[in-house]
């Protein structure tokens, strides 16, 4: 027996990013970033990966840009969600920056004691106040993992590249459907 398939909806045909807007877009890009540092955490209590101080930064990163979505998500259509989604898309390249530093600088380095992201942490005292999330327990070659063949910090740029890529379709999206 043979389905007959009728003819595919107008709304079917369209993109996934157009069919969920600029809202749906930043709900489900801090939806990602929500998943990511969820991840981290259960690699770090249950697993025992213990992070460095970049991996920290890099929750921090994520933290924010989840804010920033959560943020433009809940504002009114139109240009008010373009300043969210542009300090998302500006967050995502700093989550890429320390990523690639991590990967290509940091996992070399016998210690990551008074680095950039060291000092970041320490500056914002989240180190000592959320000291399960934010406290980096490792030095950077000792936390260089993989999870299924692929480092750490790769993952991370790997989310990072899709978060700012959507919120980037989400801010030009606010500024084509502004009155």
């Amino acid at each position: 027996m043979t389905a007959v398939a009728g003819p595919v909806p107008a709304a079917a045909r369209r993109p996934v990013l157009q069919r969920l807007g600029a809202r749906g877009t930043l709900a489900g890009a801090a939806a990602v970033c929500l998943a990511a540092l969820t991840a981290a955490l259960v690699t770090q209590h249950v697993f025992d990966m213990q992070p460095c101080p970049w991996c920290v930064l890099q929750r921090l990163i994520f933290v924010l840009i989840s804010l920033a979505c959560l943020v433009g998500a809940a504002l009114p259509a139109g240009a008010a969600r373009g300043g969210p989604a542009l300090a998302a898309v500006a967050l995502s390249l700093a989550g890429v920056a320390a990523a690639l530093w991590q990967q290509l600088v940091a996992a070399s380095a016998a210690s990551c004691d008074r680095t950039l992201a060291d000092r970041l942490m320490s500056a914002t005292g989240l180190d000592m106040a959320l000291p399960q999330v934010f406290a980096p327990f490792a030095s950077c070659a000792d936390a260089k993992v993989k999870l299924l063949g692929v480092s750490y910090p790769l993952w991370s740029l790997a989310l990072y590249v899709l978060v700012g890529a959507a919120a980037a379709w989400a801010w030009r999206h606010a500024r084509r459907t502004a009155p």
